[in-house]
C-alpha cells in the first residue's frame, strides 16, 4: 500500500480533540473550522469558487512519524501565485488531488491551496537517501498544497536546495517564475551574446517576476532586452527600476503604438534582427510587438493577461518565417528527468548566489499560530480579495505558523 495511504491510516488512529471532530462542512461553499489549536494549520477549500469565499483555515494535529521513502516537512514560505487563484476558481488546466490526510469525510474532500513553497525537513522515513533533518526542499509535484504549516511528502516530489547564499524568499520562489524565464530564453532560439529580445508584461503584479527574471538572466548572458510595460503615474520610476535590473530599453504600450518606434528600435539594434519575443499579454499589444521581430524569430506565449486572442499577420509567417510556441513550466517538469530538473535548479541557485538573480519584490503575510481558525479564515479571505482587486504590487509569500 502507498506511503500516502499509510499516513492516512496513521492520522485516522489519532485521538482527536472532541471539538476537532466537529470541524465539518456546513454549506456548499464553507465548512466550520476547528476551535482547537491542535499543532498544525492549512489553508483549505472543499469546492471551487471565489477564493475570498471558499478558503478556510483548518487546524490539524502534529504529523505522525513519516512512512518509508517520505519526509515530514515544515513549510517556511509559500507564494500566492495567480495560477493558485485560478486553481481554486476551477479554471486552471492542472487539477489538484484532495489531501487524503485531511479529507475526513469521503464525499467532501479537502484541498490545500498552493503549488510552490520552501520546506524544512523535520523528520525522514526509512529508505530516504540524500535528505536529512533541517535540509531545505522545494516541491516539484504540481499542486502539492503548500499553504500549510506542515506536510508529509514523498521523496520523489521534492528537490533539495542549498541554504548557503540563498534567502528564504529566493528559495520559496525558485520553481515557477525563474525557471519559466530561463527555459524560454534557452529552449527556442539559439541566442548568443549581443542578441536582442522583446517582451511584454514587465510591470504586471501577476507575472512581473517572470519579466524581471528574464531581464536579469538575459543581462547575465549578455543578451539585450526591449521591455514593454503599461503606462502609469510613476512610469519613470518603474523604468529606472527595470533598467537597474539590466533592462536595455523600457517602453510603454502607448509608445509601442507610435509608428515611429520601429525606426527607434532599428537604431537601438543597429539593424540586427530580433530573434525572440516573449508574450504574456496577447491582444493588440502583442500584434504590434511581433511586428518588431526579425527573420526566423520565435514568439513564445506563456500567458494572456488581456484575455484577448493572439492575432498575428499572416505576412509574418510567410515572409519572416515566424514560429510561435506556447510554454508551460508544469509541462516542462513533467517532460524532464530528475537529473534535468536538478541541473536547472543548480543553474538558478548559482545565479542567485552570484547576485545576478535577486529576491522578488515581496511581502511576507503571516497566519499566526495563536490565531483561531475563524480569525485566520477571515484574514486569508481578505488577503485574496485584495489580491483580486490588484491592491498588491508585490509578490505575497504566505507563512502559516504551527499552532500553539
Amino acid at each position: 500500500m502507498s506511503s500516502v495511504h499509510s499516513c492516512a491510516r496513521a492520522l485516522a488512529r489519532w485521538q482527536r480533540p472532541r471539538q476537532l471532530q466537529h470541524a465539518w462542512r456546513l454549506s456548499n461553499n464553507t465548512f466550520s473550522t476547528s476551535s482547537v489549536l491542535a499543532g498544525n494549520r492549512a489553508i483549505v477549500y472543499n469546492t471551487n469558487g471565489d477564493p475570498a469565499r471558499v478558503l478556510s483555515a483548518f487546524s490539524f494535529p502534529e504529523l505522525p512519524s513519516p512512512p518509508p521513502n517520505t519526509a515530514n516537512i515544515r513549510f517556511l514560505l509559500a507564494p500566492i501565485n495567480p495560477a493558485d487563484i485560478n486553481v481554486i476558481e476551477g479554471v486552471y488546466p492542472a487539477k489538484p488531488e484532495p489531501d487524503v490526510t485531511l479529507s475526513q469525510v469521503k464525499d467532501h474532500p479537502l484541498f490545500v491551496g498552493g503549488n510552490e513553497g520552501l520546506g524544512k525537513v523535520m523528520d525522514i522515513g526509512k529508505g530516504v537517501v540524500g535528505l536529512q533533518k533541517d535540509d531545505w526542499v522545494v516541491m516539484t509535484k504540481a499542486q502539492s498544497g503548500t499553504w500549510s504549516s506542515a506536510k508529509n511528502v514523498a521523496l520523489s516530489d521534492v528537490l533539495k536546495v542549498p541554504k548557503q547564499g540563498l534567502s528564504e524568499a529566493q528559495a520559496a520562489t525558485i520553481t515557477v517564475n525563474p525557471p519559466t524565464a530561463y527555459n524560454m530564453l534557452h529552449d527556442f532560439a539559439q541566442l548568443v551574446e549581443g542578441d536582442w529580445i522583446v517582451q511584454n508584461g514587465a510591470n504586471s503584479a501577476s507575472v512581473s517576476q517572470v519579466g524581471q527574471a528574464v531581464i536579469q538572466i538575459a543581462a547575465a548572458k549578455g543578451y539585450k532586452t526591449i521591455n514593454f510595460i503599461r503606462d502609469r503615474d510613476d512610469v519613470e520610476l518603474l523604468k529606472q527600476h527595470l533598467e537597474s535590473l539590466g533592462a536595455t530599453h523600457v517602453v510603454t504600450y502607448d509608445e509601442l503604438s507610435d509608428k515611429s518606434l520601429r525606426a527607434k528600435v532599428k537604431t537601438w539594434t543597429g539593424g540586427k534582427d530580433i530573434r525572440l519575443g516573449l508574450n504574456c499579454v496577447s491582444g493588440k499589444t502583442t500584434t504590434l510587438m511581433a511586428r518588431l521581430l526579425g527573420n526566423n524569430a520565435h514568439l513564445v506565449s506563456y500567458g494572456a493577461m488581456s484575455k484577448e486572442p493572439l492575432s498575428l499577420p499572416t505576412s509574418l509567417f510567410i515572409f519572416k518565417n515566424l514560429t510561435c510556441h506556447g510554454f508551460w513550466q508544469t509541462r516542462w517538469y513533467s517532460d524532464k528527468s530528475l537529473e534535468q530538473r536538478q541541473e536547472l535548479l543548480k543553474t538558478l541557485t548559482a545565479l542567485m548566489r552570484d547576485g545576478k538573480l535577486l529576491d522578488p519584490d515581496h511581502e511576507v503575510f503571516t497566519i499566526g499560530g495563536t490565531e483561531s481558525d475563524v480569525s485566520a479564515s477571515e484574514k486569508i479571505r481578505n488577503l485574496v480579495a485584495r489580491l483580486g482587486q490588484g491592491k498588491y504590487g508585490k509578490k505575497v509569500l504566505l507563512r502559516v505558523e504551527e499552532t500553539a
